[in-house]
């Protein structure tokens, strides 16, 4: 079962890469200079694929980034000894989306990025898209887990839009990034600062949204309530059968 999760978080992190360079470097030829165009169609791309990937993989393995893996073994939903298996695989899978993106567009499959991604607001950006990322991910974890996938994929959408570093979010999107001469590339000297900010935002937005929310939404039934229900209406309905029939 291990190689099967460890299968999907790979070919799921590639997809992800495959989309997020794949549609820059289609959409930069056609933007006419105005780069907001290309940030749109990556956003639109990434979010719907993402979407796609965790509705396929999901039953499996669907965390795609190493700052989920963590925020699981944080959890106790996953074991620690299991933590640099998942990175490992996110990485490769990432740096092997970006080198099949690469030679879809007849770029060099292994080059390395010369574009510059630093300063304080490029920095906030990703602490914010990572703060908000985890902390959506704890509140709707626990208050309407069957809609993580839709809200991940969405608010990812949104925040490659009003994200001034466009929402890496990701380690492991912020390391294969560098393997690409496309728009979508990032110098490795940029990579360590993206990085560490993502870590920070992940950390601001796992205590701030634990809070906030709390370990279980009171306004949720719980399991066994639903059952002694269920069981309940069963009872009343065979009360009711039997009245008839007397």
């Amino acid at each position: 079962m291990l190689l099967k999760c460890l299968v999907s978080e790979f070919f799921g992190t590639a997809f992800l890469l495959a989309t997020v360079v794949g549609s820059g470097a289609l959409m930069h030829k056609l933007d006419a200079g105005n780069v907001a165009v290309t940030v749109f169609g990556v956003s639109v791309a990434t979010g719907l694929v993402l979407l796609a990937s965790i509705n396929t993989l999901g039953s499996i393995s669907a965390q795609f980034n190493p700052i989920v893996a963590l925020l699981n073994v944080v959890q106790g939903k996953m074991k620690w000894s299991l933590l640099v298996p998942y990175v490992v695989a996110q990485i490769l899978g990432a740096i092997a989306g970006v080198v099949v993106a690469n030679l879809m567009f007849e770029v060099p499959a292994f080059a390395i990025s010369t574009d510059p991604r630093t300063g304080y607001g490029q920095w906030i950006g990703e602490m914010v898209a990572t703060f908000g990322l985890v902390g959506l991910i704890v509140g709707c974890s626990r208050t309407k887990p069957d809609s993580v996938g839709a809200t991940v994929s969405a608010y990812v959408a949104s925040a490659i839009m009003f994200t001034s570093s466009t929402c890496f979010a990701n380690p492991a999107v912020s390391i294969s990034r560098m393997f690409t001469t496309t728009i979508t590339g990032i110098r490795p000297v940029d990579v360590p600062a993206f990085i560490a900010f993502e870590l920070i935002g992940a950390v601001l937005g796992f205590v701030v949204f634990s809070w906030l929310v709390g370990k279980e939404s009171s306004s949720l039934p719980h399991q066994s309530d639903s059952i002694r229900v269920a069981d309940d209406s069963r009872r009343v309905e065979r009360e009711v059968v039997a009245a008839s029939r007397g």
